[in-house]
């Protein structure tokens, strides 16, 4: 799981880098270089942005264990989440929403993140609810992972499990809809919406498919369209 805040309004790079400014003071680098891991649903939407707005020769990936204190993930972030952009400047950004739109105006802006505020805010709110998705299927992934059986939290469990249920049903009922135009990309409340859809499939296995054949069908078009959700599939 990531994020506590996110930027809400399309900035510059320049500001961005103004309000990072006490963060970037030893990691400069002559690319820009992302912090995740190969399971990170919310470093691989950051993947796909890169990789949508051609940014594939100017980033370099590497490795972050949040769990390892020893890992300068904590110096760059320190809430110590993944993922964390660190910029040629040597600015730091997190968490995926800021990244995102950091890249989205290096691009020029309203690439993937929509510039006419109708269509920003539901591509936005879209997200948000992806998001939602998975902090609590990461939720539900940690309780198994740092508690014994016994100690489990069924009700705690189930709690995460009515998000799930709830925000799929919504999807479900009316699944966005990818621009038709040759050469337009997905936003970025759909980005979020494959990497979230990826990680039940990746965690949980493919149940949800059951119950949501209308999703099933627009991750299949996502999937067509974007090269970059297949190479970056989770492992781990």
């Amino acid at each position: 799981m990531q994020h506590a805040c996110a930027c809400a309004l399309p900035v510059s790079p320049e500001s961005f880098a103004g309000a990072f400014l006490d963060h970037s003071i030893s990691y400069g680098a002559a690319m820009m270089i992302l912090r995740s891991s190969p399971a990170s649903p919310f470093g691989r939407k950051v993947r796909i942005a890169i990789s949508l707005l051609g940014f594939d020769d100017q980033t370099r990936i590497e490795p972050a264990d949040p769990t390892d204190f020893s890992d300068s993930l904590r110096r760059q972030n320190p809430l110590g989440k993944i993922p964390v952009l660190i910029a040629e400047d040597g600015a730091v950004y997190y968490d995926s929403r800021v990244i995102v739109d950091f890249l989205d105006e290096r691009a020029g802006g309203g690439k993937i993140v929509p510039r006419e505020p109708r269509q920003r805010l539901a591509a936005l709110r879209l997200q948000a609810l992806c998001d939602g998705i998975l902090d609590a299927s990461i939720l539900t992934v940690y309780e198994a992972r740092w508690r014994a059986l016994e100690h489990h939290e069924q009700k705690w469990l189930d709690h995460q499990a009515g998000k799930v249920t709830r925000a799929l049903e919504v999807l479900e009922s009316n699944p966005p809809v990818l621009a038709a135009a040759a050469g337009s990309l997905p936003n970025i409340g759909q980005i979020a919406l494959a990497c979230a859809l990826g990680y039940r499939d990746f965690r949980f296995g493919e149940g949800w498919r059951n119950a949501h054949p209308r999703l099933v069908a627009w991750l299949d078009a996502f999937a067509a369209r974007v090269p970059a959700f297949a190479a970056t599939k989770p492992t781990g």
